[in-house]
């Protein structure tokens, strides 16, 4: 009877995400025949939840309207993830570090023993070590604007921030006009809130940090576009003017690079910026703990460099040629390399 209702329990959980499921996968997540899997079906059915039945090649079972699941149905995986995701999550948005601890806590004290256990078998200590390039968490009512226009598609009127989040002011010198842009996906990448838009100012796609914006939420609605990539990955992480700035470093350098623009900003740090020059090359500016930490992330892009600032960061390419230099000439010298 135990491993019925846990059965029961699991296929719940799994009808209540909202997909529609074939009794082969519903047999396969189940651990059982399809056999018992459909009895299980009754089962619930018997219990008033309204299963529905879609036929045809591509039928299946899926949790139909006017009826809710009960409170707190989670599965041993499930319990994990929102005890990760409650952990992890104030680094990404700021002021949610209290609520989350007040919500892990909730969620302990009404969780069955065993679910309790998993859950508090995940206490993190979460540490940043040097080759994150973090962006300061956002603020969650300019995450909840953004987010809201993106999924009933209503258009925004944004402003650009200054880096250190003020609105330049009419009249100041970094002020820019405010632009209609259509929000079509909210991307959360290396610890940064990215919105993927058409701006109908300039009349291209645009991807912006969600950070950097004043947005002004709108009611005027708009038709679903054509991404200009399929990727939507490729689309953000190849996109140079994502409106990123220099993270705060001991050292920051900057260096023209012999390639693409939309190729250095796939592969280069967080908390760097690429600067597009023309079709073949690029200017990297970014930061590291020490001038010969710069000169090895420029190494890693394997191209010619020039136009290398400041003094320091060419004088750690000096130092760094010559132990190289060094390398390659006992290894030269050492016969079994022959």
């Amino acid at each position: 009877m135990a491993n019925t209702s846990h059965r029961a329990l699991r296929l719940l959980s799994l009808l209540g995400s909202g997909r529609q499921w074939s009794l082969r996968e519903l047999a396969g997540r189940l651990g059982t025949s399809e056999r018992t899997a459909r009895r299980d079906i009754e089962t619930l059915r018997a219990l008033d939840y309204p299963i529905a039945t879609v036929h045809g090649p591509d039928g299946g079972y899926r949790l139909g309207a006017g009826r809710t699941l009960p409170p707190l149905l989670f599965d041993h995986d499930q319990a994990l993830a929102v005890a990760v995701a409650l952990q992890t999550a104030p680094s990404a948005v700021f002021g949610l570090r209290d609520d989350a601890a007040r919500a892990l806590a909730a969620l302990h004290q009404v969780m069955p023993p065993t679910l309790r256990a998993s859950m508090e078998s995940l206490r993190l200590t979460r540490l940043q070590n040097y080759w994150e390039f973090p962006a300061p968490p956002i603020d969650p009512a300019a995450l909840t604007a953004v987010g809201t226009a993106v999924r009933h598609r209503h258009l925004l009127v944004t402003e650009t921030l200054r880096p250190d989040g003020t609105r330049p002011e009419p009249g100041d010198p970094d002020h820019l006009p405010a632009h209609r842009i259509e929000p079509h996906h909210l991307v959360y990448w290396a610890a940064r809130w990215y919105l993927v838009a058409y701006d109908l100012t300039d009349d291209e796609w645009r991807v912006r940090r969600v950070d950097r914006l004043h947005a002004r939420p709108t009611t005027q609605c708009f038709a679903a576009r054509a991404l200009p990539h399929p990727d939507l990955a490729h689309f953000v992480m190849s996109t140079h003017d994502r409106g990123d700035t220099p993270a705060v470093w001991q050292c920051t350098g900057t260096a023209r690079l012999n390639l693409p623009a939309h190729v250095v900003a796939r592969w280069a740090p967080g908390g760097s910026v690429v600067e597009h020059l023309d079709s073949d090359y690029c200017r990297l500016t970014l930061g590291a703990w020490s001038w010969a930490g710069i000169a090895g992330i420029l190494a890693t892009f394997d191209t010619e460099l020039s136009d290398v600032h400041p003094p320091e960061l060419v004088h750690a390419c000096r130092r760094l040629a010559r132990r190289w230099a060094t390398i390659v000439d006992a290894q030269n010298l050492d016969p079994s390399h022959e």
